[in-house]
C-alpha cells in the first residue's frame, strides 16, 4: 500500500466520549483504503480503545441506538457502514461527526 492510500480523517466526538478518550477537541485518525464509517470507527477505536463498545456494539458492530453520524450536513446514521463518506471528509476538509441523540417526551 502506498502513502496515497492512507487518509487523515477528522473526527468530532461528543463531550462525554472526548472525556472517556482523554482528548480535547477534534481528533484525527489514519484510514487505509476506502473512507467509510466502518473504517473511520475502526481506526478511532484502535487509537482510543476506551471507546470500544460506546459508539458501536462490541459484538455486532452496529451503531448504538442513541448515536448518530453526520458529515457535510448530512445524517449518515442509517447508511451502510461500508458506504463511502463524502470526498470532503476523505480529504480532511470536513469532519466525520459522532453525536449523541436526545430523546424525550
Amino acid at each position: 500500500m502506498n502513502v496515497r492510500d492512507v487518509r487523515s480523517v477528522r473526527v468530532v466526538l461528543p463531550a462525554h466520549l472526548r472525556t472517556l478518550a482523554g482528548v480535547h477537541g477534534e481528533v484525527a485518525v489514519q484510514v487505509e483504503g476506502d473512507v467509510t464509517p466502518r473504517a473511520v470507527l475502526d481506526a478511532l477505536e484502535s487509537l482510543y480503545p476506551t471507546l470500544c463498545g460506546t459508539i458501536r456494539d462490541r459484538v455486532t458492530a452496529q451503531r448504538r441506538p442513541f448515536v448518530r453520524y453526520f458529515a457535510c450536513e448530512q445524517d449518515l446514521s442509517h447508511d451502510s457502514p461500508d458506504a463511502l463518506l463524502p470526498g470532503a471528509v476523505a480529504a480532511g476538509r470536513e469532519p466525520f461527526i459522532v453525536l449523541g441523540a436526545i430523546a424525550g417526551g
